[in-house]
């Protein structure tokens, strides 16, 4: 058993077609075979099943793949590493996270982070939900990614970092703007912006109303919570949005923001595969923003 004999097994796992990985390796499809045909002769196994269109792999194949393909992709992430070891001091830090999660909750923390680090390169990479967020935490296209934290997720280590209770963004000139605080009873009849229907936030919204037996309609929606606020700003609906630590300075002129007290609050924090696999650059950022939230005193 070989390392390419592995690399290519994975390739035809996740291709599902030896002539597809046999172009891609730029050799015949007889050497992809040869490959798979060694690995089944090791292991006493058959690890392919074989079907009018392609192969897919048996449940043995399905065992040897999780492992095969975290142990490359870790020696991927180990090469990386120590390739930044070698030039010495650079390196690459990939975070993926929302659209507009870095001015939110990092623009401190890369601002200290590059003073620090000068010659570390900061790769942000951008998805609309958390869960494509440990997608690619998962397959190693990232480093770290800045997530709403929620169910336990296998391979994937969540860390959380802060609270984010829920507000009710209303224009000052609204009736509810008097209020000091909204009760889940109160939104029944609200003109509601409605967050991302693949979102964690959009669905913890919905089953906590859910408990309380409310649906919300909708006729605005929106990709992010900035764009929400904006909404509600212009008077168009209001807005259910989490508290992000800027909003909660104040200087909104025409907005107010009212807490839910009874809506359970979204946890924020970070995912990756293993906190003790992580580049000490990786760490060295996670940590660096976990301590200038910590730091910024906006309760």
């Amino acid at each position: 058993m070989t390392l390419d004999d592995l690399r290519v097994f994975v390739a035809v796992c996740e291709a599902e077609n030896l002539s597809a990985v046999a172009r891609g390796l730029s050799c015949t499809q007889s050497a992809v075979s040869q490959h798979i045909k060694r690995l089944e002769r090791e292991l006493g196994l058959v690890l392919l099943e074989r079907r009018p269109r392609g192969v897919v792999p048996t449940g043995a194949g399905r065992v040897l793949y999780r492992a095969a393909a975290d142990g490359i992709a870790g020696l991927t992430d180990a090469a990386r590493q120590l390739d930044e070891l070698r030039r010495g001091g650079g390196g690459t830090v990939r975070i993926i996270t929302g659209a507009t999660s870095v001015r939110h909750f990092m623009a401190d923390a890369v601002a200290s982070f590059r003073a620090k680090y000068p010659d570390v390169a900061l790769e942000f990479q951008t998805e609309n939900a958390s869960r494509n967020c440990i997608d690619a935490v998962h397959s190693h296209h990232a480093d770290l990614a800045w997530i709403t934290v929620g169910a336990p997720i296998e391979a994937v280590e969540q860390r959380p970092v802060l609270e984010l209770p829920w507000v009710l963004a209303v224009r000052r000139d609204d009736p509810l703007a008097a209020r000091e605080t909204i009760h889940p009873a109160d939104l029944a009849t609200i003109r509601h912006i409605q967050l991302p229907e693949n979102s964690t936030s959009r669905r913890a919204l919905d089953e906590h109303l859910a408990g309380h037996h409310i649906r919300l309609a909708s006729s605005t929606s929106v990709a992010d919570w900035d764009t929400a606020l904006l909404l509600a700003e212009l008077g168009l609906g209001h807005a259910i949005v989490p508290a992000l630590p800027a909003w909660r300075r104040g200087g909104h002129d025409t907005v107010r923001l009212i807490p839910i007290p009874e809506l359970p609050a979204l946890t924020a924090g970070w995912a990756t595969r293993q906190w003790k696999a992580l580049s000490p650059l990786a760490a060295a950022f996670a940590d660096t923003v976990v301590t200038a939230l910590e730091e910024n005193t906006w309760a």
